[in-house]
């Protein structure tokens, strides 16, 4: 085996067991970025638009409000 095809063999092989081992560590470990507020919202969810107002509204608050829960 000639030197260059060797070294794309040993990248191909690195770089495949860095994504196995990323994908496993992400499905394994649940990093603290992935997990969701008390009512199942993702910490990054994007405002929602009220449609009287054109205002942005946090998720949680919407969540809270049809919930019966008194929003603060």
């Amino acid at each position: 085996m000639r030197w260059a095809k060797l070294q794309m063999v040993v990248f191909s092989l690195v770089s495949a067991a860095v994504s196995a081992g990323g994908l496993a560590y992400i499905f394994v470990a649940h990093p603290a970025y992935l997990r969701a507020t008390a009512q199942g919202v993702p910490y990054f969810t994007p405002k929602v638009v009220d449609p009287i107002t054109h205002k942005p509204l946090d998720l949680d608050m919407l969540i809270l409000h049809f919930e019966g829960k008194d929003p603060k």
